[in-house]
C-alpha cells in the first residue's frame, strides 16, 4: 500500500488563506513556505528537504550540481555520513579530524549558491561521531545545524561503499573502518594482485540507542555551538519509531526525519532493500498516531519530515496532508539527484555541441533547453550564471516543476498555503487504506453534511 491508494479532494467551497476574490484565487498566489525549528528559526521556500547523501562515489560526484541547485530553490540539504574519513587529503590527528577539503567543498558548494531562505546540516554516524566531524564543522566551517542518524529506509545496516584499490582498502583501514575482505591479509592481498576480485567493501557500524547518551549527545552538540539539531531515523519496528518521538520530544529537536521502506541512494543490499523495514505508508500511520498521543498530553512535538520514494508534487501534498498538522516537509534523495545528473549530462552536451535527438526540437542552447535557465541567469547576472554547475540548472528546474504543481492541487483543495493543509484534504480509496492511516474512507467523507444538504 502507498500513496496511490489515496486521492486528492477539491471543493468550491470559500478558500484557506486567501480572500475568497476569484481575481486573487489563482494558483501562482499559493504559498509553499514552510518553516522547521523547535522556535520556527528555519525558512524553506518550498517543503523540501535534500535527505543526506554521503560518501558515495555518485553522491560526491554529483553533489555541486545537487547542493547549488538546492540552495537557489531555497530547499534544505544535508550532508550525509563518512565525508571527513573518505577524504584522501583529510588530516587526522590522535583519531580527530583537524582538517577535510571534502567537507569545506560541501558546505562551500551550497552556501555559495543560497540566496536566503534553506539550510544546510551535517550528518554523523558511529565513525563521524569518534572523529569528531561534528565539532569539526560546527567550530571551524561555521555549520550551525547538525542531523543525528539513527539509520535510513534503505537498510538495517551501517553505509558502505566500494573501493577500487588495495592502497585505498589499507588506509580506509587504518581510519577505523571495516573493510571486506580484510586487505591487510596476505591472502587476500595474492588474490587482489592475481585479479581474483578487484573491489573492496568499506562498511560502517551500526549504533545502539540508549536514551541517557542521546540526549548527552544532543547537550555536547548544542555547548559546541550547534543552532540546530536533528534526526533521521530509518524504517526500523514501530517501537524504534515510538523511541524516536520520544527522544526527539525531550530533547527538543528542531526536525525528525522518518525514512520509510522504499528509499535509498546507498549500496544497499538488493534483497533488504525490498524486503526490509516499514514501508513508508505504514511508517507514516504510526507516526500520526504516536504524535497525536503527545499532543493529547501537551509535550513539545518536533517538525517532521517524510521521506522515502517520494518524488512527485502528488506525493507531497499526500505525504503532508496525512501527516497534518505535524508534517512540515518531505525529504527527498533519488529524485533531485536525478535531476542534477540529467541536468549535467544534457548542460555538458550542449556546451560541446552534442545535441541528443530527444532535445534538438528545443534548441542548441542551455537557455532554449531549461525552462528556467533564463530565469536563474536574471536572478544571478551573467557572469554568476555563466561558472553555476550546469546540473544545479536541472535541479532548480525540478523544483519549480514540483512547486508548480503542488500550487495547482493546493488551489484545487482551495488551500492557498501549507498550513492550511488536513488531513480531510485526502481521502483512502480502500477501507484498508483507511485502517492503516485513519484517513476517512471515501464513501463515507462528508456524509453528515451531504445529508444535511439534502435533507430539506
Amino acid at each position: 500500500m502507498d500513496y496511490s491508494h489515496f486521492t486528492i479532494l477539491g471543493t468550491v467551497t470559500l478558500p484557506h488563506g486567501i480572500e475568497p476574490d476569484p481575481e486573487r484565487m489563482i494558483f501562482p498566489n499559493v504559498d509553499l513556505t514552510t518553516e522547521l525549528g523547535a522556535n520556527g528559526g528555519i525558512k524553506l521556500r518550498l517543503p523540501i528537504v535534500v535527505a543526506a547523501m554521503g560518501s558515495t562515489a555518485i553522491a560526491a560526484n554529483n553533489w555541486d550540481h545537487l547542493a547549488a541547485g538546492a540552495a537557489l530553490a531555497g530547499v534544505g540539504i544535508v550532508v550525509g555520513e563518512n565525508v571527513c574519513a573518505m577524504d584522501p587529503k583529510a588530516e587526522i590527528k590522535n583519531g580527530r579530524i583537524q582538517r577535510s577539503p571534502a567537507m569545506e567543498r560541501r558546505i562551500r558548494a551550497y552556501r555559495d549558491w543560497q540566496r536566503g531562505p534553506g539550510f544546510i546540516a551535517v550528518q554523523a554516524n558511529v565513525e563521524d561521531t569518534r572523529l569528531g566531524v561534528q565539532e569539526y564543522c560546527l567550530e571551524r566551517l561555521g555549520v550551525t545545524a547538525v542531523e543525528l542518524k539513527w539509520g535510513q529506509g534503505a537498510k538495517s545496516i551501517g553505509g558502505e561503499v566500494k573501493l577500487d584499490s588495495l592502497d585505498r582498502a589499507l588506509e580506509l583501514k587504518r581510519r577505523g573502518y571495516i573493510v571486506l575482505p580484510d586487505p591487510e591479509d596476505p591472502t587476500v592481498q595474492e588474490a587482489y594482485h592475481a585479479l581474483a576480485f578487484r573491489e573492496f567493501e568499506r562498511h560502517s557500524r551500526v549504533g545502539v540507542v540508549d536514551e541517557e547518551a542521546f540526549l548527552r549527545r544532543v547537550e555536547e552538540l548544542r555547548r559546541a555551538g550547534a543552532k540546530y539539531i536533528t534526526l533521521k531515523t530509518g524504517a526500523y519496528r514501530p517501537a524504534d519509531l515510538a523511541r524516536a518521538v520520544r527522544l526527539a520530544s525531550l530533547a527538543r529537536l528542531d526536525l525528525l526525519t522518518v525514512d520509510g521502506a522504499g528509499g535509498g541512494t546507498g549500496m544497499s543490499p538488493w534483497r533488504m532493500m525490498n524486503e526490509w523495514g516499514v514501508p513508508t505508508l505504514y511508517l507514516q500511520g504510526l507516526l500520526n498516531r504516536f504524535l497525536d498521543r503527545l499532543a493529547a498530553k501537551e509535550r513539545y512535538l518536533p517538525p517532521v519530515a517524510i521521506a522515502g520514494g517520494l518524488s512527485l508534487e502528488d506525493h507531497i501534498f499526500k505525504a503532508l496532508a496525512i501527516g497534518a498538522p505535524y508534517v512540515k516537509a518531505v525529504g527527498m534523495a533519488r529524485a533531485p539527484l536525478t535531476a542534477a545528473m540529467v541536468g549535467k549530462t544534457v548542460g555538458i552536451s550542449l556546451q560541446e555541441g552534442r545535441i541528443f535527438p530527444e532535445y534538438e526540437k528545443y534548441g542548441d542552447r542551455v537557455e532554449q533547453v531549461f525552462i528556467s535557465a533564463t530565469e536563474l541567469k536574471h536572478l544571478l547576472g551573467t557572469e554568476e550564471f555563466q561558472r553555476l554547475p550546469l546540473g544545479a540548472i536541472g535541479v532548480y528546474t525540478y523544483f519549480e516543476r514540483l512547486a508548480q504543481g503542488l500550487r495547482q492541487l493546493m488551489c484545487g483543495a482551495r488551500k492557498f498555503g501549507l498550513r492550511h493543509l488536513t488531513r480531510d484534504d485526502v481521502a483512502a480509496l480502500t477501507p484498508e487504506a483507511a485502517a492503516v492511516t485513519g484517513i476517512k474512507y471515501l464513501m463515507d467523507v462528508d456524509a453528515e453534511e451531504a445529508e444535511r444538504l439534502l435533507d430539506w
